[in-house]
């Protein structure tokens, strides 16, 4: 179907002025509420010691989520594309639960399982808080970027097929072996894509981890968390606006990473 020249130009046009209004231009009053003071006023609000410590908690939380996830991502995925077992499209299901249930949600259901009075509350007796500490962000950071691994692994698997692999297995190639020299160069750039979805939608997640956390300053504040205190609690707009300025940034660094593999990929 052809489309007349002006129908194309008004689309685009809709499509510019939708992405300015909704995109743009919440980013340009960011940008200025940041900056209006000065890049030496900014700097002095992103390295106080609390948000020093956002930030350092947020990189660990992800130093920790990624691996996890990349071991379950790739486990997971093999599972469901080489597999054949009762409960397959259950799995299925499960993995793609996060992408349906509110983060607050999940928040609320860890509070029910890990906090006092819980299911396994016990292990507070054992000197193990998981609630309002690092493990119960963790824990429900781990939940809500499960899928990303998976998804983007699952398809290249669909693609490449098992015949190099069966083949390596009929010269004599043990398991690990075949999965070390044959599937894992194969999935790569699936891997690395879905490791740098999990890192932005890690470093950003607030409604899980609000739920879970005590919110302290300097010992279970994030990122996020430190944005929400200083607007809502503290008042200190100037200070929310440059703590937010800061995790945009680091989130721009992802997708430009994220962007130049999918360059790499497509020429390799």
């Amino acid at each position: 179907m052809k489309i007349s020249p002006l129908a194309r130009v008004s689309l685009r046009t809709v499509v510019l002025v939708y992405l300015f209004a909704l995109l743009f231009t919440p980013v340009a009053v960011i940008l200025y509420r940041t900056f209006e003071n000065g890049f030496v006023a900014f700097y002095e609000s992103i390295s106080t010691p609390a948000a020093i410590s956002a930030l350092n908690l947020s990189l660990l939380i992800v130093a920790i989520v990624v691996p996890i996830n990349v071991v379950f991502g790739i486990v997971t995925a093999l599972a469901l594309v080489r597999g054949r077992f009762p409960g397959r499209g259950l799995l299925q299901s499960v993995v793609d639960l996060p992408f349906a249930v509110s983060p607050v949600v999940v928040g609320v259901s860890l509070i029910l399982l890990w906090g006092a009075g819980g299911w396994f509350g016990g292990v507070e007796s054992l000197g193990f808080r998981v609630i309002f500490g690092l493990p119960g962000m963790v824990i429900a950071t781990i939940f809500v970027t499960l899928p990303f691994v998976v998804r983007e692994v699952e398809p290249v698997l669909h693609e490449i097929g098992d015949e190099q692999e069966q083949a390596a297995a009929t010269l004599g190639a043990s398991k690990w072996q075949t999965f070390s020299r044959i599937t894992l160069p194969a999935i790569r750039w699936g891997l690395t894509y879905g490791v740098v979805l999990t890192v932005a939608r890690a470093l950003g997640e607030f409604g899980a981890v609000i739920m879970v956390s005590s919110g302290i300053p300097g010992e279970s504040q994030t990122l996020t968390l430190l944005v929400h205190a200083r607007y809502i609690d503290d008042h200190n707009t100037f200070g929310a606006y440059s703590a937010a300025t800061l995790l945009m940034a680091i989130a721009l660094l992802t997708l430009l990473l994220m962007t130049l593999l999918d360059r790499k990929r497509s020429t390799t």
